[in-house]
Protein backbone atom coordinates (compact mmCIF):
# COMPACT_ATOMS: atom_id res chain seq x y z
CA UNK A 1 0.00 0.00 0.00
CA UNK A 2 1.88 3.19 -1.17
CA UNK A 3 2.10 5.89 1.89
CA UNK A 4 -0.24 8.58 1.71
CA UNK A 5 0.66 12.15 0.73
CA UNK A 6 -0.18 15.85 -0.26
CA UNK A 7 -1.95 14.22 -2.84
CA UNK A 8 -4.08 11.56 -0.61
CA UNK A 9 -5.04 15.07 1.57
CA UNK A 10 -5.76 17.04 -1.15
CA UNK A 11 -8.21 14.50 -2.94
CA UNK A 12 -10.04 13.69 0.43
CA UNK A 13 -10.14 17.13 1.23
CA UNK A 14 -12.06 17.62 -2.08
CA UNK A 15 -14.19 14.47 -1.20
CA UNK A 16 -15.42 15.88 1.66
CA UNK A 17 -15.23 19.47 1.42
CA UNK A 18 -18.05 21.16 2.72
CA UNK A 19 -17.18 24.81 0.74
CA UNK A 20 -20.28 26.23 -0.15
CA UNK A 21 -22.63 23.85 1.39
CA UNK A 22 -24.56 26.35 3.37
CA UNK A 23 -23.70 29.17 1.41
CA UNK A 24 -20.84 31.63 -0.13
CA UNK A 25 -19.88 33.44 3.13
CA UNK A 26 -20.41 30.79 5.56
CA UNK A 27 -18.27 30.67 8.42
CA UNK A 28 -20.32 28.25 10.80
CA UNK A 29 -18.93 24.79 8.49
CA UNK A 30 -20.64 21.71 10.69
CA UNK A 31 -22.46 24.16 13.10
CA UNK A 32 -24.98 24.52 10.09
CA UNK A 33 -25.75 20.45 10.99
CA UNK A 34 -26.80 21.00 14.58
CA UNK A 35 -30.66 21.98 14.98
CA UNK A 36 -33.05 23.61 17.47
CA UNK A 37 -34.78 19.89 17.49
CA UNK A 38 -30.93 18.63 18.37
CA UNK A 39 -31.12 20.47 21.20
CA UNK A 40 -34.24 19.39 22.33
CA UNK A 41 -33.88 16.06 21.72
CA UNK A 42 -30.60 16.21 23.69
CA UNK A 43 -32.43 18.12 26.56
CA UNK A 44 -34.29 14.42 26.77
CA UNK A 45 -31.18 12.50 27.82
CA UNK A 46 -30.67 14.33 31.32
CA UNK A 47 -31.97 11.65 33.74
CA UNK A 48 -30.25 12.05 37.06
CA UNK A 49 -28.97 15.85 36.61
CA UNK A 50 -25.29 14.60 37.00
CA UNK A 51 -22.56 17.53 35.87
CA UNK A 52 -19.27 15.87 34.80
CA UNK A 53 -16.60 18.70 33.24
CA UNK A 54 -14.32 17.48 30.53
CA UNK A 55 -11.15 20.64 31.50
CA UNK A 56 -8.14 20.49 32.52
CA UNK A 57 -7.31 22.86 35.39
CA UNK A 58 -6.02 26.20 33.50
CA UNK A 59 -2.93 26.68 35.56
CA UNK A 60 1.39 26.26 35.30
CA UNK A 61 0.75 22.76 35.79
CA UNK A 62 -0.84 21.97 32.38
CA UNK A 63 0.58 19.72 29.40
CA UNK A 64 2.52 22.53 27.71
CA UNK A 65 6.15 22.79 27.27
CA UNK A 66 6.49 25.80 25.08
CA UNK A 67 5.99 24.19 21.45
CA UNK A 68 4.70 26.41 18.85
CA UNK A 69 4.81 29.16 21.13
CA UNK A 70 2.05 27.80 23.95
CA UNK A 71 2.96 27.88 27.58
CA UNK A 72 0.62 26.94 30.48
CA UNK A 73 -1.70 29.90 31.64
CA UNK A 74 -0.02 32.35 34.35
CA UNK A 75 -2.44 33.63 36.92
CA UNK A 76 -1.35 36.59 38.95
CA UNK A 77 -3.19 38.39 41.36
CA UNK A 78 -3.52 42.15 41.02
CA UNK A 79 -4.57 42.93 44.18
CA UNK A 80 -4.61 39.94 47.16
CA UNK A 81 -5.88 40.05 50.86
CA UNK A 82 -2.49 40.76 52.03
CA UNK A 83 -3.32 44.39 50.05
CA UNK A 84 -6.37 44.49 51.55
CA UNK A 85 -4.80 44.04 55.01
CA UNK A 86 -1.93 46.66 54.99
CA UNK A 87 -4.65 48.65 53.16
CA UNK A 88 -3.28 49.27 50.10
CA UNK A 89 -6.29 47.66 48.03
CA UNK A 90 -8.93 50.30 49.69
CA UNK A 91 -8.41 52.86 46.91
CA UNK A 92 -8.74 52.79 43.65
CA UNK A 93 -10.63 49.57 43.98
CA UNK A 94 -13.96 50.22 42.01
CA UNK A 95 -12.65 53.70 41.58
CA UNK A 96 -13.31 54.59 45.00
CA UNK A 97 -12.25 55.02 48.66
CA UNK A 98 -14.21 53.04 51.40
CA UNK A 99 -12.36 51.54 53.98
CA UNK A 100 -14.74 48.60 54.84
CA UNK A 101 -14.88 47.16 51.78
CA UNK A 102 -12.17 45.58 50.14
CA UNK A 103 -11.10 42.89 47.81
CA UNK A 104 -9.01 40.74 45.77
CA UNK A 105 -8.76 40.65 41.40
CA UNK A 106 -6.25 38.44 39.60
CA UNK A 107 -5.91 38.47 35.75
CA UNK A 108 -4.62 35.07 33.26
CA UNK A 109 -2.21 35.30 30.57
CA UNK A 110 -2.36 32.33 28.01
CA UNK A 111 -2.42 31.14 24.63
CA UNK A 112 -5.72 30.35 23.86
CA UNK A 113 -5.50 27.31 22.75
CA UNK A 114 -2.74 26.14 25.80
CA UNK A 115 -5.79 24.50 27.50
CA UNK A 116 -9.14 21.90 26.81
CA UNK A 117 -9.75 24.26 23.70
CA UNK A 118 -11.23 24.15 20.11
CA UNK A 119 -10.34 25.01 16.82
CA UNK A 120 -11.91 27.70 15.26
CA UNK A 121 -12.56 27.47 11.55
CA UNK A 122 -9.87 30.41 10.87
CA UNK A 123 -7.06 28.24 12.85
CA UNK A 124 -5.82 26.21 9.85
CA UNK A 125 -4.61 27.30 6.26
CA UNK A 126 -4.73 24.73 3.55
CA UNK A 127 -2.86 26.20 0.40
CA UNK A 128 -3.10 29.85 0.89
CA UNK A 129 -7.18 29.64 2.20
CA UNK A 130 -9.10 28.94 4.90
CA UNK A 131 -12.48 27.49 5.38
CA UNK A 132 -14.96 27.94 2.61
CA UNK A 133 -12.29 29.30 0.22
CA UNK A 134 -11.77 32.74 2.07
CA UNK A 135 -8.15 34.18 1.49
CA UNK A 136 -5.66 33.14 4.79
CA UNK A 137 -4.77 37.12 5.00
CA UNK A 138 -8.99 36.94 5.88
CA UNK A 139 -6.77 35.89 9.60
CA UNK A 140 -4.73 39.20 10.07
CA UNK A 141 -2.54 40.74 12.78
CA UNK A 142 -6.09 42.01 14.03
CA UNK A 143 -7.41 38.18 14.30
CA UNK A 144 -9.94 36.83 12.01
CA UNK A 145 -12.57 39.24 10.02
CA UNK A 146 -14.07 35.27 8.80
CA UNK A 147 -13.88 31.95 10.55
CA UNK A 148 -13.56 33.24 14.24
CA UNK A 149 -14.43 31.39 17.12
CA UNK A 150 -17.04 33.64 18.03
CA UNK A 151 -19.13 32.13 15.35
CA UNK A 152 -19.77 29.01 17.70
CA UNK A 153 -20.53 31.15 21.07
CA UNK A 154 -24.37 30.20 20.32
CA UNK A 155 -23.97 26.93 20.02
CA UNK A 156 -22.00 23.70 20.92
CA UNK A 157 -24.99 22.51 22.76
CA UNK A 158 -26.53 19.13 22.09
CA UNK A 159 -26.41 15.41 21.77
CA UNK A 160 -22.92 14.38 23.26
CA UNK A 161 -21.12 10.59 22.56
CA UNK A 162 -18.20 9.13 24.16
CA UNK A 163 -16.50 6.56 21.95
CA UNK A 164 -14.06 4.78 24.42
CA UNK A 165 -11.64 3.32 21.72
CA UNK A 166 -8.95 2.54 24.50
CA UNK A 167 -11.87 0.60 26.34
CA UNK A 168 -13.25 -0.87 23.20
CA UNK A 169 -9.66 -2.34 22.63
CA UNK A 170 -9.54 -3.83 26.34
CA UNK A 171 -7.09 -1.20 27.04
CA UNK A 172 -6.22 1.48 29.77
CA UNK A 173 -4.95 3.11 27.06
CA UNK A 174 -3.66 3.36 23.32
CA UNK A 175 -0.28 3.05 22.28
CA UNK A 176 1.68 5.77 20.98
CA UNK A 177 1.10 5.93 16.92
CA UNK A 178 -2.21 3.81 17.24
CA UNK A 179 -3.94 5.00 14.42
CA UNK A 180 -7.62 5.43 14.78
CA UNK A 181 -9.56 4.19 11.53
CA UNK A 182 -13.34 3.66 11.20
CA UNK A 183 -13.20 0.03 12.19
CA UNK A 184 -11.92 1.19 15.58
CA UNK A 185 -14.95 3.63 15.70
CA UNK A 186 -17.53 1.30 14.94
CA UNK A 187 -16.09 -0.81 17.40
CA UNK A 188 -16.35 2.04 19.81
CA UNK A 189 -19.96 2.99 19.05
CA UNK A 190 -21.08 -1.48 19.39
CA UNK A 191 -19.44 -1.36 22.75
CA UNK A 192 -21.52 1.96 23.70
CA UNK A 193 -24.47 1.19 22.03
CA UNK A 194 -24.85 4.20 20.16
CA UNK A 195 -25.75 5.29 16.73
CA UNK A 196 -23.27 8.15 15.66
CA UNK A 197 -25.56 10.73 13.35
CA UNK A 198 -26.11 14.39 12.18
CA UNK A 199 -26.10 16.90 15.09
CA UNK A 200 -23.82 15.05 17.22
CA UNK A 201 -20.59 16.13 19.22
CA UNK A 202 -18.41 13.33 19.42
CA UNK A 203 -15.45 12.60 21.94
CA UNK A 204 -12.65 10.53 21.19
CA UNK A 205 -10.53 8.68 24.47
CA UNK A 206 -7.47 7.60 23.65
CA UNK A 207 -6.10 7.51 27.45
CA UNK A 208 -2.88 9.53 26.98
CA UNK A 209 -4.51 11.77 29.97
CA UNK A 210 -4.86 8.47 32.04
CA UNK A 211 -0.82 7.78 30.65
CA UNK A 212 0.13 11.10 31.89
CA UNK A 213 -1.04 10.79 34.93
CA UNK A 214 0.09 7.63 35.81
CA UNK A 215 3.54 8.63 35.11
CA UNK A 216 3.34 11.72 36.77
CA UNK A 217 4.48 13.87 33.88
CA UNK A 218 3.32 14.64 31.55
CA UNK A 219 6.55 13.82 29.51
CA UNK A 220 6.22 14.32 25.35
CA UNK A 221 2.52 14.86 25.21
CA UNK A 222 2.11 17.74 23.91
CA UNK A 223 3.62 18.02 20.48
CA UNK A 224 5.41 14.30 21.06
CA UNK A 225 4.07 11.12 19.58
CA UNK A 226 0.46 10.50 19.96
CA UNK A 227 -2.30 8.29 19.29
CA UNK A 228 -5.36 9.78 17.43
CA UNK A 229 -7.25 9.87 13.79
CA UNK A 230 -6.26 8.59 11.15
CA UNK A 231 -7.03 9.59 7.37
CA UNK A 232 -9.17 6.59 7.72
CA UNK A 233 -11.53 8.33 9.73
CA UNK A 234 -12.46 10.97 7.12
CA UNK A 235 -15.16 9.57 5.61
CA UNK A 236 -16.80 8.13 8.36
CA UNK A 237 -16.72 11.34 10.30
CA UNK A 238 -18.21 13.20 6.94
CA UNK A 239 -20.71 10.18 6.36
CA UNK A 240 -22.16 11.18 9.95
CA UNK A 241 -22.46 14.19 9.73
CA UNK A 242 -21.28 15.62 13.24
CA UNK A 243 -20.41 18.88 14.53
CA UNK A 244 -17.78 18.97 16.75
CA UNK A 245 -15.62 16.15 17.30
CA UNK A 246 -12.45 16.54 20.19
CA UNK A 247 -10.33 13.85 21.92
CA UNK A 248 -7.81 13.59 25.04
CA UNK A 249 -4.60 14.63 23.12
CA UNK A 250 -2.69 17.64 22.06
CA UNK A 251 -3.15 17.43 18.26
CA UNK A 252 -6.31 15.40 18.10
CA UNK A 253 -4.65 13.24 15.08
CA UNK A 254 -2.08 10.35 14.88
CA UNK A 255 1.07 11.69 15.58
CA UNK A 256 4.01 10.72 14.27
CA UNK A 257 1.69 11.71 10.95
CA UNK A 258 0.91 9.28 8.63
CA UNK A 259 1.32 11.96 5.79
CA UNK A 260 5.47 12.39 5.75
CA UNK A 261 5.45 15.07 3.52
CA UNK A 262 2.46 17.18 5.19
CA UNK A 263 1.73 17.89 8.90
CA UNK A 264 -1.31 17.44 10.54
CA UNK A 265 -3.45 16.43 7.63
CA UNK A 266 -6.26 15.80 9.30
CA UNK A 267 -6.64 19.62 10.89
CA UNK A 268 -6.38 20.59 6.79
CA UNK A 269 -9.06 18.02 5.73
CA UNK A 270 -11.58 18.31 8.76
CA UNK A 271 -10.88 22.16 9.41
CA UNK A 272 -9.65 23.84 6.32
CA UNK A 273 -12.42 21.50 4.04
CA UNK A 274 -14.98 19.89 5.78
CA UNK A 275 -15.54 23.09 8.41
CA UNK A 276 -15.55 20.78 10.90
CA UNK A 277 -14.85 21.73 14.58
CA UNK A 278 -11.91 20.09 16.46
CA UNK A 279 -11.51 20.16 19.86
CA UNK A 280 -7.87 19.13 21.98
CA UNK A 281 -7.15 18.24 25.37
CA UNK A 282 -10.42 17.27 26.97
CA UNK A 283 -10.15 15.52 29.88
CA UNK A 284 -12.46 12.57 29.01
CA UNK A 285 -11.20 10.57 32.27
CA UNK A 286 -13.73 11.61 34.36
CA UNK A 287 -16.70 11.27 31.98
CA UNK A 288 -15.54 7.48 30.75
CA UNK A 289 -15.86 6.37 33.89
CA UNK A 290 -19.31 7.78 34.72
CA UNK A 291 -20.22 5.75 31.36
CA UNK A 292 -18.31 2.53 31.97
CA UNK A 293 -20.07 2.31 35.18
CA UNK A 294 -24.03 2.98 34.05
CA UNK A 295 -23.25 1.88 30.44
CA UNK A 296 -24.54 5.02 29.04
CA UNK A 297 -22.37 6.46 26.33
CA UNK A 298 -24.57 9.34 25.29
CA UNK A 299 -25.32 12.61 27.57
CA UNK A 300 -26.45 16.36 26.48
CA UNK A 301 -23.15 18.15 25.88
CA UNK A 302 -22.81 22.07 26.49
CA UNK A 303 -19.58 23.24 25.58
CA UNK A 304 -19.68 26.84 24.05
CA UNK A 305 -16.06 28.54 23.40
CA UNK A 306 -15.78 31.82 25.05
CA UNK A 307 -16.40 35.68 22.76
CA UNK A 308 -12.82 36.20 22.14
CA UNK A 309 -13.69 38.71 19.29
CA UNK A 310 -11.43 38.03 16.38
CA UNK A 311 -9.65 34.54 17.94
CA UNK A 312 -9.34 31.21 16.30
CA UNK A 313 -9.12 29.19 19.37
CA UNK A 314 -10.44 29.70 22.97
CA UNK A 315 -10.37 27.79 26.13
CA UNK A 316 -13.82 26.41 27.72
CA UNK A 317 -15.42 24.19 30.35
CA UNK A 318 -17.40 21.59 28.27
CA UNK A 319 -19.94 19.49 29.89
CA UNK A 320 -21.29 16.15 30.29
CA UNK A 321 -25.13 16.27 32.01
CA UNK A 322 -26.63 12.84 32.52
Amino acid sequence: MATPNIDTVRSLAEKVSNWGRFGPDDERGTLNLLTPQHVVAASQLVRSGRTISMALPFDDAGPQTGGLGRFNPIHLMIRDGADAIAGTAIRDFYGGVDKHFRGTDDIIIMPLQSGTQWDALGHVVFEDVIYNGYSADQVSSKGAMKGAVTQACNSMVGRGVLLDVARANGVEWLEQGYVINANDLDRAAEMAGVKVGRGDHVFVRTGAIAQARARDDWGDYAGGPAAGLGLGSVEWIADRQIVAMATDTWGFEVRPNETPDVAQPLHLILIAHMGLWVGEIFDLEPIADDCAADGVYEFMFCGPPLPFTRAVGSPLNPMAIK
